[in-house]
């Protein structure tokens, strides 16, 4: 598993989205009050970049005319077909036993926990000849 910086944390506050390309692929960016989640920009289903669906809940239902929308936040709603996928770990619950949505681990980490100092610059002796500046390499 390879890591990659994509933003600093201040472009992606809550309730926004971004569209960041990593090795080749399209990862969209949620964070839906303060939980990220980083799913391939790509619907299984119908091929939609996902980056433009709806985070929403589920409807449950105890019968007809029943109905509650319940974990709000958590759910990715296809903008062409209105699949959806569950944030957290890009199930589909439309077709749970054979389509989700590439989900990727993401997570928020201080700028000096992602490369540890100190910080050496390379030096090289410097002299003055004749009124020459040299560099030696």
């Amino acid at each position: 598993m390879s890591r990659h910086v994509v933003c600093p944390a201040d472009e992606l506050p809550p309730g926004s989205r971004k569209v960041a390309t990593v090795d080749g692929r399209e990862i969209a960016l949620f964070n839906v009050e303060g939980r990220l989640h980083a799913l391939l920009n790509r619907c299984p289903h119908g091929g939609a970049q996902i980056c433009k669906g709806v985070v929403t809940g589920i409807a449950r239902s105890a019968g007809p005319g029943d109905y509650r929308l319940e974990r709000h936040g958590e759910f990715l709603r296809c903008p062409w077909h209105g699949w959806e996928f569950e944030l957290a770990t890009g199930q589909s619950w439309c077709d749970p036993r054979s389509t989700r949505l590439r989900n990727y681990e993401v997570k928020l980490e201080a700028g000096a926990e992602l490369v540890k100092g100190p910080y050496v610059a390379e030096r090289y002796p410097v002299t003055i000849e004749d009124a020459y500046v040299v560099i030696d390499l």
